[in-house]
């Protein structure tokens, strides 16, 4: 793994994550394999370009993930180092009905780093049209530059978005920016 994908203030080693949402607004928390919080999340409100701040377990500011544009709903997103204010990487969604598609790239090069990809058109179509289709559970695989598998999302049925992420190999894709690409993803499409 390069050091350029390295966030001040916080590292995550494990390869299993639960990120829960609270019932109340846009507000998440993601958890390590032994359930203790390492990231929390939400997004700002009545804000004329969307932005999620993360926290760490203590409450420090680690990092921030701003839309590139006003009400942005397919677009770029940029992931900020907190402490340094380095552009880390870019979560650009390509909307599609039938298809969730984000790429996670370098913020400088824009070099393409891995991809989260709905599993199912049948069942992106039903979480955004069918009444209650936001209760079905995210299914995403996420790959890496060469489309060889790197892990997965998977949702559960509940009241409150909960899924887990597992990652089965990072050799080449920086854990923080997919565990953010999560919340964010489920924040934006309001899933």
């Amino acid at each position: 793994m390069t050091k350029s994908y390295d966030i001040e203030g916080i590292e995550l080693t494990d390869d299993r994550y639960t990120v829960v949402q609270s019932l109340i607004r846009n507000k998440y928390r993601a958890e390590d394999e032994q359930g203790n919080v390492v990231l929390r999340g939400k997004q700002k409100l009545f804000k004329l370009k969307e932005k999620f701040p993360f926290v760490d377990a203590d409450g420090e500011e680690v990092f921030t993930v701003t839309a590139g544009g006003i009400l942005d709903v397919a677009g770029d997103y940029v992931l900020s180092d907190a402490r340094t204010g380095e552009d880390i990487v870019i979560l650009d969604n390509d909307y599609s009905i039938f298809q969730d598609t984000w790429k996670i790239r370098d913020a400088r090069t824009e070099a393409k780093l891995a991809e989260i990809n709905s599993r199912g058109a049948m069942v992106t179509l039903a979480r955004a049209y069918v009444p209650f289709g936001g209760w079905i559970p995210h299914k995403y695989e996420i790959t890496d530059l060469d489309g060889d598998h790197v892990g997965r999302i998977d949702g559960e049925l509940s009241l409150k978005d909960r899924y887990d992420i597992v990652i089965d190999d990072t050799s080449d894709v920086p854990k923080e920016p997919i565990v953010a690409a999560a919340m964010v993803v489920d924040a934006i499409q309001g899933h």
